[in-house]
């Protein structure tokens, strides 16, 4: 949100519609573990995935006089 705001500033902008605002999978984080001995060996692991918000956004620009006041 901080980027979308900052990037609508840039352009005069005093407002932003948000568009498609979700998650997306930005990769994964993985452990493990095994262990052998003669002719036998035991293992584990296990994996999770890790997601980023991502969105996107509009500029708009709404003149002081068509604000709403609740």
């Amino acid at each position: 949100m901080d980027r979308l705001k900052a990037e609508a500033a840039k352009l005069g902008a005093n407002g932003i519609l948000l568009e498609g605002v979700g998650d997306q999978a930005g990769g994964s984080v993985g452990t493990g573990y095994a262990t052998a001995s003669g002719h036998s060996a035991f293992g584990f692991g296990s994996a999770s995935t890790v997601y980023h918000k991502k969105g996107g956004g509009l500029a708009i620009y709404v003149e002081a006089d068509q604000v709403a006041v609740r």
